[in-house]
């Protein structure tokens, strides 16, 4: 038998770890790197009217503008009145805007003529706008088309709701339609009994009037709940989707940002674009 020499421990083979092949890993990373750069730069040429506006390349761009920090959605603004150039552009108020110098309300952006204005009139069956008069007359002295609108309750009476319009709005020639604005759903009553409200009020205005209301609803409500009942009505949709530059050809209006800012007006407010020319918006009013 041979003799073991204490303390002396077998040799153990160490192997060399695999290098692990990291080619797919960094061909994913190139690819990402990549198209992450194309998006850049497609975004950007997308973009360059409204990106050259705000970063002061136009030469109607002035000094104090270019510093004021323009936000991603006034670069869509621009965009989109860019791409519906020569459509009539408008907006629409109420109490929220506050104080409005009407004379100075003139244009968007220093090149896009406000030829329009929705007013709100009244909210549910009984408030009146606390700012309905102040802008209902400014924007006659104003020169600009105008239009009144009834914020609509879904859980009030509907008939009270269009007394109370009624009552408040004296539309004259040259006037838009009546409009009533709904954007909620009922708490306390089925989506058909809200139809049968909302058609009441619509009877009630167009029987006092002599002219069919306009529905100013969400692109959402309007597919889910009112496109088809509702379709003898002409529509004025909320879309503020940042990927939607042009309007839909069943809108009659579109508003398309809350967020704009206009001569006249502090704070933010909503800017639509009628489908059509000022000549074809001037034929929507009222004849008598």
């Amino acid at each position: 038998m041979r003799k073991q020499t204490a303390g002396r421990r077998p040799k153990t083979i160490r192997k060399t770890p695999k290098k692990r092949d990291n080619s797919s890993g960094k061909l994913m990373q190139s690819f990402l790197g990549i198209s992450f750069c194309c998006l850049v730069v497609y975004l950007g040429y997308h973009y360059r009217g409204g990106l050259a506006y705000y970063l002061g390349f136009k030469s109607n761009k002035t000094n104090s503008q270019t510093a004021e920090g323009k936000r991603i959605s006034d670069i869509r603004n621009v965009q989109v009145l860019e791409k519906n150039n020569g459509k009539s552009v408008g907006i629409d108020v109420s109490e929220y805007q506050g104080e409005i110098s009407w004379s100075y309300v003139d244009t968007l952006e220093q090149q896009y003529p406000v030829q329009f204005v929705f007013v709100r009139a009244t909210v549910g069956k009984d408030r009146k706008d606390r700012k309905f008069d102040q802008n209902w007359v400014g924007a006659k002295k104003n020169k600009m088309i105008r239009g009144a609108y009834h914020y609509y309750r879904p859980n009030e009476n509907s008939i009270q709701q269009a007394r109370l319009f009624i009552k408040t709005v004296t539309l004259q020639k040259g006037d838009l339609p009546p409009v009533v604005d709904l954007e909620k759903l009922p708490k306390d009553q089925s989506i058909q009994n809200l139809k049968l409200g909302l058609k009441r009020w619509l009877q009630a205005v167009e029987a006092h009037y002599q002219v069919k209301p306009i529905i100013y609803t969400g692109e959402r409500y309007y597919d889910d709940f009112l496109k088809e009942e509702f379709s003898d009505y002409l529509f004025w949709i909320a879309n503020y989707n940042f990927y939607r530059e042009e309007m839909k050809d069943n809108w009659l209006f579109w508003q398309f940002t809350e967020k704009a800012t206009v001569p006249g007006i502090k704070g933010n407010v909503d800017v639509n674009i009628y489908n059509g020319d000022l000549q074809q918006l001037q034929h929507i009013t009222l004849e008598e």
